[in-house]
C-alpha cells in the first residue's frame, strides 16, 4: 500500500477529537499506518526527571493519528482533496490534486 502523504505535508484532521485542525505532518509511520501532525491530538505524558528532562512533571506532546483520519490540502487551491497519482509521458510519476488537477510534487 503506498502512502499518498508525505512528511512536511499539510493535512486537515476529518475525524476525531482534533477534527478541524490543520498542521504540518511531522512523521510518516508506514509500518503502523500512522503519521504525527504538528498541533494535533495532544495527549499529556508523565515524565520522570531523567537527563533530558531534569525537571520532570507532565509534559504535552503529539500522539500518532491513523491515516485514514487525515486529507491533504492541496498547495494550489488550498481546500481538503483525495489524491490521485499519474505517471506523465516523461515517466514522472507526481502527486496530483483531484479538484484542481495540479501536481503537487515538483
Amino acid at each position: 500500500m503506498g502512502f499518498n502523504i508525505k512528511k512536511n505535508d499539510t493535512v486537515l484532521v476529518v475525524t476525531g477529537k482534533g477534527k478541524g485542525k490543520q498542521g504540518r505532518v511531522l512523521s510518516v509511520m508506514p509500518a503502523k499506518n500512522a503519521l504525527i501532525v504538528e498541533r494535533a491530538n495532544i495527549i499529556k505524558k508523565h515524565m520522570k526527571p531523567s537527563k533530558k528532562y531534569t525537571q520532570g512533571g507532565i509534559i504535552e506532546k503529539e500522539s500518532p493519528l491513523h491515516i485514514s483520519n487525515v486529507m491533504l490540502i492541496c498547495p494550489r487551491c488550498s481546500k481538503p482533496a483525495k489524491i490521485a497519482n499519474m505517471t506523465f509521458d516523461d515517466g514522472k510519476k507526481l502527486r496530483v490534486c483531484k479538484k484542481c488537477k495540479e501536481p503537487i510534487d515538483q
